[in-house]
């Protein structure tokens, strides 16, 4: 279903990539599959969907692999498979486990609006005791237009603050682009642009991560870490938002809504 090789031609861009090990590849899978997959996203509105409204993101999302329909279930299926996971561990030089609970994965769709504030994903598997190490997103937005915004932004780190410092590059969102990333460094990424598409399209994208034996030290984040926007700076409220939702006890009290 993907031609690994293309991964592997582009490995020594993905490690001299700033701020963060990253690659940006277009035409990741076959046109008729991607459509397919597109076409099996569900209505914004279903009411399976996780509903995630609030002033750090915006968006819905569903890993539930009952509701997937039959070529988005073997498709991550496929993203799952030993033959997969253990090629791309081989082209990046690490020994990757999947997570067939697509947690934190899955259909992530953002509508008019949609947001999703500069972060660092958790860190340690809240169930597995895994390190969280790879990310992999697939846009599957057919006809998406550069003004519809919702462009993939990846920011580096101020060490002194532990916050997002500069935002470095911005990858435009292309139907069957795809992003690889690691995740493990302190690789803070987001929407650069909120959704403005008048109502007109929807941003959906496939994400699936992939994990790693944890390092003898390491920090045991089991929830992201947000960051503020710029106009949301020295806003005690959204500080405290920001607490709550690093916090696994206080998290689905103030961030999801089904």
């Amino acid at each position: 279903m993907i031609n690994t090789e293309i991964i592997r031609n582009g490995i020594e861009v993905y490690k001299a990539a700033k701020p963060f090990p990253h690659l940006v590849i277009d035409d990741f899978l076959d046109l008729e599959l991607a459509q397919k997959l597109s076409n099996e996203f569900p209505d914004i509105n279903d009411n399976s969907l996780f509903n995630y409204s609030n002033p750090l993101e915006k968006k819905s999302a569903l890993n539930d692999w009952n509701k997937f329909p039959s070529n988005t279930y073997s498709f991550f299926e496929f993203l799952c498979s030993n033959d997969f996971v253990n090629q791309l561990g081989e082209i990046l030089g690490i020994k990757l486990f999947p997570d067939f609970g697509l947690h934190g994965g899955g259909w992530h769709m953002h509508p008019d609006g949609g947001k999703l504030n500069p972060h660092l994903d958790y860190n340690i598997h809240p169930k597995l005791g895994l390190q969280r190490r790879i990310n992999l997103i697939i846009y599957l937005s057919e006809d998406w237009k550069p003004e519809y915004g919702g462009h993939f932004g990846l920011w580096s780190n101020n060490e002194e603050t532990n916050r997002p410092d500069k935002l470095i590059k911005e990858v435009e969102i292309k139907f069957n682009r795809a992003v690889i990333f690691d995740t493990s460094l302190q690789s803070w990424h987001g929407l650069s642009r909120q959704v403005t598409s008048d109502g007109q399209k929807i941003r959906k994208s496939l994400a699936i991560y992939y994990l790693c034996v944890p390092p003898a030290t390491y920090v045991d984040r089991q929830r992201a870490l947000y960051a503020p926007t710029e106009d949301q700076k020295n806003n005690p409220e959204i500080d405290e938002l920001i607490k709550k939702r690093s916090d696994s006890q206080q998290y689905k009290d103030h961030y999801i809504t089904k």
